[in-house]
């Protein structure tokens, strides 16, 4: 038996007999409970923070408000996740006297750092509709938001969408990091692995692997959609 075969029966050996699938079906729940909760957070964080950004400017509340959300997104987009993750677990959450678990700060964070880069795709979104929309809608009566909520940025959507796909992939992705606060992930899942089998060549190849097929699956769907809207388009 050659050595990368051993590697692999060893593997195999932690996988199935020590029920180390167990660990990797709970970091792969955890890893997509974590990108999917954190961008249907940053969905509606970054859809109002877009509406707020391009409402106009002629009163004092929309000028504060458009202050705070400049800096909101300029703090989560100035810093990596990591740091974001560390100081809501061991520094601003234990400082409102909140105690929640790592899964569930990953699940926060990952939600507020989504809104902050949405809330930019959002906006150019909402700016690559024609403005005859917004106008359309005044000129029948609709107030800035109900206009923006029902026609501007459902339109803003469909142009959006690649963008948002490649949102989905960010977060997935940047779930490996989430071990920083005690959540497991698919990172930690196989990590075990390796820790117990005193082997990492094979876990970590197969995370990858794993990574890979999920990110192909998200591709897939978004060009599914985007087929979907494009022949909703024609009918229309």
């Amino acid at each position: 038996m050659g050595n990368f075969d051993k590697k692999i029966a060893k593997f195999i050996e932690i996988f199935i007999d020590q029920n180390g699938y167990v660990k990797v079906m709970e970091g792969l729940q955890n890893t997509l409970l974590i990108a999917i909760s954190g961008l249907i957070i940053g969905i509606v964080i970054g859809t109002l923070i877009a509406t707020v950004r391009v409402f106009p400017k002629y009163k004092t509340l929309p000028k504060v408000l458009n202050a705070i959300c400049t800096f909101y997104v300029g703090f989560f987009r100035g810093t990596p996740m990591t740091v974001q993750l560390l100081l809501f677990y061991y520094v601003l959450l234990p400082l409102m006297g909140i105690r929640i678990t790592g899964l569930n700060v990953s699940i926060l964070v990952f939600g507020l750092n989504s809104g902050a880069y949405i809330s930019e795709i959002m906006r150019s979104g909402i700016q690559s509709v024609d403005i005859g929309q917004m106008e359309a809608g005044r000129a029948v009566g609709l107030s800035f938001p109900v206009t923006m909520m029902k026609i501007v940025i459902p339109q803003a959507v469909k142009n959006i969408l690649p963008t948002m796909g490649n949102e989905f992939i960010a977060l997935i992705k940047e779930t490996s990091v989430v071990s920083f606060v005690g959540a497991a992930d698919l990172y930690v899942a196989f990590n075990y692995i390796g820790s117990n089998s005193y082997e990492f060549m094979v876990p970590y190849l197969v995370m990858a692997i794993i990574y890979i097929a999920i990110v192909m699956l998200i591709t897939l769907g978004i060009k599914l959609m985007e087929r979907g809207l494009a022949k909703s388009d024609r009918r229309h």
